[in-house]
């Protein structure tokens, strides 16, 4: 198959391309760098199946000759992390909205079937022990930038519905709980590689809030199966998927505590506030932790890495890059 890969050299992107290209399909790339980076991709360029274009998805007219012979699409591109948000909000809207619509109208243009990444985020703060994909949509006011993230996943959620019933698309959503593995940047407040950058430095290691917070976090293999693995069932078109690893939950600080002892960091584990993290009134959840129910009952799918070895490979990535 031919299959594009919107936000391709980014973190989950550039570990799909891998195993599509090691299953022996053809893959195309277009990524605006803007979060994304050719040093994730680089050993792949010689590959005769990869080819990777620069551009971005809001620009229609490029987009639509990425298409051409195109069977499935990937659609990854989005603005991602909740520092990357906050800081980039209109930016960060108009990508996810008015970019995952570009992409649905070329999609029923070429008759190809779209799988969409979302996200927990969409969510909110909904604080059940676990979270299905029928579980309430719990958002704080529009005045804290961190729902617009939330909310303008959950609106390409309906793009990708609308799609499907009034244009028989063949569409499905995974959405993504914590993903984390080599190659993430600790540059978008992503926690596990700032955890581990701090511990690597001997800096602070900066628990946000109480650090009672309860997570649960996929290894990128994991989720990149997951992600094939809804892609290329039939069954699976037009529904919604959790993508996630419930077994491994934590707390924020006892992440902390593991990262500092797998690091054999000296770093000090130093509590500060949402405030002086993020910005005033930021909104944060306790619980974020997935149901997978639903996924397994539709694909034969089971994570195959632990927290502790999804922290094991992070640290040998980091240690490998910064020495």
């Amino acid at each position: 198959m031919k299959i594009l890969v919107t936000g391709g050299a980014g973190f989950i992107g550039s570990h799909l391309c891998e195993q599509l290209l090691d299953s022996g399909h053809s893959v195309i790339v277009i990524d605006n760098l803007s979060t994304g980076s050719l040093a994730n991709i680089e050993h792949l360029k010689g590959h005769k199946n990869f080819a990777f274009t620069e551009g971005d998805i809001l620009d229609c007219a490029l987009l639509d000759k990425m298409f051409k012979g195109v069977d499935m699409v990937y659609h990854l591109a989005a603005a991602v992390g909740v520092k990357f948000i906050i800081d980039n909000p209109l930016d960060s809207i108009h990508v996810n909205v008015l970019g995952t619509e570009n992409v649905f109208r070329c999609a029923v243009k070429r008759g190809c079937k779209v799988v969409l990444a979302s996200t927990s985020e969409v969510y909110g703060k909904n604080d059940l022990p676990r979270l299905s994909e029928n579980s309430d949509r719990i958002l704080g006011a529009t005045s804290i930038t961190r729902w617009s993230y939330a909310s303008s996943k959950a609106l390409d959620e309906f793009i990708s519905f609308g799609y499907h019933k009034h244009h028989k698309l063949p569409i499905v959503i995974g959405r993504l709980f914590n993903t984390c593995g080599p190659r993430q940047s600790s540059r978008y407040g992503m926690v596990i590689p700032r955890f581990i950058s701090q511990a690597l430095k001997g800096d602070p290691i900066t628990v946000y809030g109480t650090g009672e917070q309860t997570r649960a976090f996929t290894f990128v293999k994991d989720t990149v199966k997951a992600l094939i693995g809804i892609g290329f069932s039939d069954k699976c078109v037009g529904e919604v998927f959790n993508i996630g690893n419930e077994a491994y939950a934590t707390t924020i600080k006892n992440l902390a505590a593991l990262v500092k002892a797998k690091a054999r960091s000296s770093s000090e584990i130093k509590f500060i506030t949402y405030e002086e993290a993020y910005e005033r009134d930021f909104e944060d959840m306790m619980h974020r932790v997935p149901d997978t129910t639903k996924l397994r009952s539709f694909i034969d799918f089971k994570p195959d890495y632990s927290l502790d070895q999804i922290l094991d490979h992070t640290i040998a990535f980091m240690k490998g890059k910064n020495g």
